[in-house]
């Protein structure tokens, strides 16, 4: 690379799918630069969708989580500093101070810290209760199970859900509680959701939605006895998992000049500021399609945006306007949705039946489709997604 605007150096915060696939999209691009991967964790960057799934359930070991073999990680040609939090950003001085008292300085950086789970009040000191975001989350959850046999999962979104079907296979009693009517009725619409309501409910989930969680009860020794509900009810748990969603890791970017606001608000190039870019789940960067600020907390987004943001960081000057997509498993459903579901949007059955557990739903609103729904239709899922692509726009969710 010889061109005068390209940085010297990048420095890329957060050692997440999103912060390595930053760093590969580079070398593949033929960057020749100097490459640094700072990580708050101390695990060498690893894959977060198995979490809930395959490391909660036994079935894959820790080290299988690792995005990229220690080989492949060195090709890289990139220091990783682990174990050591980024704290401030002087965007003057282009440098990042870290917990230890390092201060790391380069051309270009690229804000990759992701999300972290929200909590509920007092959970803290209640012993039991978990969240689920990172490597040692899933290990400390899966020991816990192992040894219980009534888990009650606070939060009906993606990671809620999954967490509710893993443990079940596990043989455990299960509750999940949350104040939608059904399980990922965001996301997935409610014709969608309903049918996953219904399968968790036959695989002997007991799903009290619609409900809302008012606190936690504990025992004489500080350990989770029940979770009460806003009905009066208190349903008892050995342990519980909260999983309410979560909010973008920007607390260490207070006072540093940028656009916090649900994240690191950039322009539709994923640029924050002059030689600053975020990506992953904690940018939330102007969509041209859409015509407004969204972001996007999927594996996918990951790679489609870190792969932008390398351009970008090259001067390709490279807006990013991806299709939305996410993909979930839960007991023997894969479900992928490309697109988004708008309140009001109608659904239409266009292959397959419910009934039968495998089908697709399309959404449309005012005649323009928005969202594609696959379940257990992975090839007419892709193939579908083109009416998406061939629409006038896509539409806000």
């Amino acid at each position: 690379m010889t061109a005068p605007d390209v940085p010297v150096s990048v420095l890329v915060v957060g050692a997440s799918a999103a912060g390595l696939s930053t760093a590969e999209s580079l070398r593949r691009k033929g960057y020749r630069g100097l490459l640094t991967i700072l990580g708050a964790e101390d695990e060498l960057p690893y894959d977060r969708p198995p979490l809930s799934k395959q490391m909660l359930s036994g079935a894959w070991e820790p080290e299988r989580t690792q995005l990229r073999p220690a080989a492949a990680l060195s090709e890289l040609d990139a220091e990783f500093i682990l174990g050591d939090a980024a704290v401030g950003l002087d965007t003057r001085a282009s440098t990042v101070r870290t917990a230890s008292g390092r201060t790391v300085g380069s051309d270009a950086i690229v804000i990759a810290t992701g999300v972290r789970p929200r909590t509920l009040p007092g959970a803290d000191e209640v012993a039991g209760v978990h969240v689920l975001r990172t490597l040692h989350d899933a290990l400390a959850l899966r020991a816990e199970l192992l040894e219980s046999d009534r888990l009650v999962v606070i939060g009906e979104g993606v990671l809620g859900a999954e967490i509710a079907a893993t443990a079940r296979t596990l043989g455990l009693d299960v509750t999940m509680v949350g104040p939608m009517a059904a399980p990922m009725i965001g996301p997935l619409g409610p014709a969608v959701a309903t049918v996953l309501g219904e399968l968790h409910t036959e695989n002997g989930v007991h799903c009290r939605l619609g409900i809302s969680v008012t606190g936690l009860t504990s025992d004489a020794r500080g350990r989770v006895a029940g979770v009460c509900l806003d009905t009066g009810e208190e349903l008892p748990a050995d342990i519980v998992v909260v999983a309410i969603g979560a909010t973008p890791a920007t607390d260490w970017l207070d006072g540093s000049g940028l656009t916090l606001d649900n994240g690191v608000v950039c322009d539709s190039r994923c640029r924050a500021a002059e030689e600053i870019y975020a990506v992953g789940d904690v940018a939330r960067f102007h969509h041209e399609q859409l015509g407004t600020l969204i972001r996007l907390e999927n594996r996918t987004n990951a790679t489609e945006q870190a792969a932008a943001v390398a351009d970008n960081i090259l001067c390709a000057d490279r807006p990013y306007s991806p299709i939305p997509y996410f993909w979930t498993d839960q007991f023997d459903a894969k479900i992928q949705v490309h697109g988004t579901v708008p309140i009001g949007a109608e659904a239409e059955i266009v292959d397959g039946d419910p009934g039968a557990r495998r089908f697709l739903t399309r959404y449309s609103l005012n005649g323009q489709v928005t969202g594609i729904v696959g379940w257990n239709m992975p090839k007419q899922t892709r193939l579908h997604r083109q009416e998406i692509v061939d629409a006038p726009a896509l539409v806000v969710p």
